[in-house]
């Protein structure tokens, strides 16, 4: 089983979160198990090449 990581949080009824590789995708649910519902969804089309022009956020190593 694959996992990710995701930032969520409740902004008042609603749950907000995003992936951390993807934070231009943002999804909202009614309870935290929606919003990993609606996240599992995004994450299918975002791997599959379902959206177009995809940004990500990566890491560069620096060194002197």
């Amino acid at each position: 089983m694959a996992t990710t990581r995701y930032v969520y949080w409740q902004d008042g009824v609603h749950w907000l979160g995003y992936f951390d590789e993807y934070p231009d995708y943002l999804r909202q649910g009614d309870t935290q198990e929606d919003l990993q519902e609606h996240l599992k969804d995004l994450y299918f089309d975002l791997s599959s090449g379902g959206i177009p022009g995809i940004r990500r956020v990566a890491e560069l190593s620096l060194s002197s």
